[in-house]
This record gives structure tokens, C-alpha cells and sequence, in this order.
């Protein structure tokens, strides 16, 4: 078994379950292109890994994950403008589409707030269990953006339209409480109890019939995501329309500023 070098993300493995850790507990476990880059190291690895029959996956600290690192450097495209094309083509998507076609349940283990791209992280896997004091928020309507990281479809697949609809125009946090309500997550449970309850669903997935997951993955992604990496990439390209409009920059300043965006249309 290779030894993985890894700075933001730690990888456990241990009877039979892959624990995939974000590590950037002081950024609440905020998304950098390292990080997305580290979690498909470690999926491979995980996926390559034939002792692995089941992973999980989950951020150290407080937080699941608060979402891309909005001071981290940024790329810029030809025109100027930031570039959030290349790395939603080149990590984030690829990253995506592993959680949902790797042939192994996949848990997130969602321990604290889950914000925009990580929020899309978890919507991503097969199981969903959240802390009590869990949140989920998509929040990018709040900066100017669309969806990205396949929540168009995850989101959609879980909670229907109408709620989809509800949650990606307002970019309002839904506390756990209401995500098991609405069917956003399978069990909500006390913090203290997440790791024991997710150890003990991750072991009974470990001891199961690894080819029957995998088949039942299959056929349930045939037809609840259904051009799933077409739709990230259509995702991407919007995404990168938005990033070059004025309400964009408006949405950033006005979350660095800590004050309400005044949106323009632009």
C-alpha cells in the first residue's frame, strides 16, 4: 500500500472503511485547488484499494466544509476576470463525478457547516448523515454565481424541484433538522454520536456485498443522474459567464466587507 503525501486532507483506512478527512480545520475546512486535488488522491487510492468495501467522508474541526477559500489567489482568464472554468473542469468536477460513479458507498459524515462547494460535496455522496448542529447552505446565489460541483442535479435528485428551487434562489442555511425533513440527508444525529453512528454504517457497508452496491449505484445513476458529467460541465461554463459580471465582484466585496450585496444586474 503507497503512502499518500497529503497536506489539507488525511486519509484513514481501517477494517475495511476509508476515512477521507478535509484538514483545513483554521479555514473551516475551505476549498483551494490543493485541497480538491489531495480528495482525488485519496479517493483513488481509496477506490484502488481492494481491502477499502466502503468511505467516508468528513471535515476536521468544526465544519464539514465552509466552501471555496474566497481569499485564496485566483487564476485569471484571458480577459482579465477570474478563471473559475480550469478548475471546475480540471479538479472539481473530475472530483465530483468519482464520488458518484466509484463502485463503493460513499457517506458524508457531515459534522458541521456545509457551504457551497462543499455542501456540493456531500449532496454528492450516497449517504448522508448530518451532525444536530449541521447546516447546509448553497450559498453562491449570494455572490453573484449559479450552482457548480453538480448541485443542479444532486440537489434536484434529493429534495425535488420545488424545494431545489426554494434553496438555490434564497441561499438560505438549511439546519439539519429540516434537511432530514425535506430529504436532503438520511439521519440526523447528536454530535458526539456522528463518528460512532457513521463507523457503525460504514462497517455494516464494509461487510456487505461489495458487487451488489455497485450494480445498485449503477442503475440508481442511470436514472437519477443521468448525464451527470455533461451537467457539470454546463454547470462550469455558466459558472464562468457569472464570474465574469460585475455582481460578482459586487458579491465578493460585499462578503470580504461583511455588508449586503447591492446586486446590478451587470
Amino acid at each position: 500500500m503507497s503512502v499518500l503525501n497529503l497536506e489539507t486532507v488525511q486519509l484513514k483506512r481501517a477494517d475495511g472503511v476509508a476515512w477521507i478527512v478535509l484538514n483545513r480545520p483554521d479555514a473551516l475546512n475551505a476549498w483551494t485547488p490543493q485541497l480538491g486535488e489531495e480528495l482525488i488522491r485519496a479517493l483513488d487510492a481509496a477506490a484502488a484499494d481492494r481491502d477499502v468495501r466502503a468511505i467516508v467522508l468528513t471535515g476536521a474541526g468544526r465544519a464539514f466544509s465552509s466552501g471555496a477559500d474566497l481569499k485564496a489567489d485566483r487564476g485569471l482568464g484571458a480577459n482579465g476576470s477570474p478563471d473559475v472554468l480550469t478548475p471546475l473542469r480540471e479538479v472539481y468536477n473530475p472530483l465530483i463525478l468519482r464520488v458518484r460513479t466509484l463502485p463503493k458507498p460513499v457517506i458524508a459524515a457531515v459534522n458541521g457547516p456545509a457551504v457551497g462547494i462543499g455542501c456540493s460535496l456531500a449532496l454528492a455522496a450516497d449517504l448522508v448523515v448530518a451532525a444536530e448542529s449541521a447546516y447546509f447552505l448553497l450559498a453562491f446565489v449570494n455572490i453573484g454565481l449559479g450552482l457548480d460541483g453538480g448541485a443542479s442535479q444532486t440537489l434536484t435528485a434529493r429534495v425535488g424541484h420545488a424545494r431545489a428551487f426554494e434553496i438555490a434562489y434564497l441561499g438560505e442555511r438549511i439546519p439539519a433538522a429540516k434537511a432530514l425533513t425535506w430529504g436532503l440527508v438520511n439521519e440526523v444525529v447528536e454530535g458526539s454520536e456522528l463518528e460512532s453512528r457513521v463507523s457503525e454504517l460504514a462497517s455494516r457497508l464494509a461487510a456487505g456485498p461489495p458487487g451488489s452496491y455497485a450494480n445498485i449505484k449503477r442503475t440508481i445513476n442511470d436514472r437519477a443522474y443521468a448525464g451527470f458529467e455533461e451537467l457539470l460541465d454546463f454547470e462550469a461554463v455558466l459558472q464562468q459567464e457569472r464570474a465574469e459580471s460585475q455582481d460578482f465582484v459586487e458579491g465578493v466585496l460585499s462578503f470580504m466587507q461583511q455588508r449586503p450585496p447591492r446586486f446590478t444586474g451587470d
